[in-house]
């Protein structure tokens, strides 16, 4: 074999792949508490379209069907009939930019004192409570 590669080369080579391995996720957790992104015109205008398209097709079981129609449906508007979804999106996008301020804000003034007491569990703080009664119940072991 002249330049050729033989089959138990090409079988060498396919084995030493170095793969890397895989990295720790560094994403911080999730806040639960944070505002959700507002819609976009299109996502308004399929809310709507779901419905009707679900009394027009009952039978449909097809989520994929529903997207398509939808997709279709909303390029042929014109902008005219896309301007109130349009509206509500841009309703929906200034109350999230009020509600991320308020997030924000109520982030940088950090946990109150009174949070940082209740991180104690109950029994916690009545195991403390009866340390520092003073009586010697516990004790009493001679």
């Amino acid at each position: 074999m002249k330049g050729g590669k033989s089959k138990a080369d090409t079988k060498s080579s396919k084995l030493a792949v170095n793969k890397k391995p895989a990295k720790a996720s560094k994403a911080a957790a999730k806040d639960p508490n944070k505002p959700k992104r507002p819609s976009s015109a299109f996502f308004v205008f399929m809310e709507d379209f779901r419905q009707t398209y679900k009394k027009d097709h009952p039978n449909n079981k097809s989520v994929a069907a529903v997207g398509k129609a939808g997709g279709a449906k909303w390029k042929s508007l014109s902008d005219t009939e896309k301007a109130p979804y349009v509206a509500k999106a841009d309703n929906r996008k200034v109350e999230y930019e009020k509600d991320m301020k308020a997030y924000n804000k109520k982030l940088e003034e950090g946990p109150k004192e009174d949070e940082e007491e209740s991180d104690k569990s109950v029994s916690e703080v009545n195991d403390e409570d009866d340390a520092d009664d003073g009586s010697d119940e516990e004790e009493d072991d001679d």
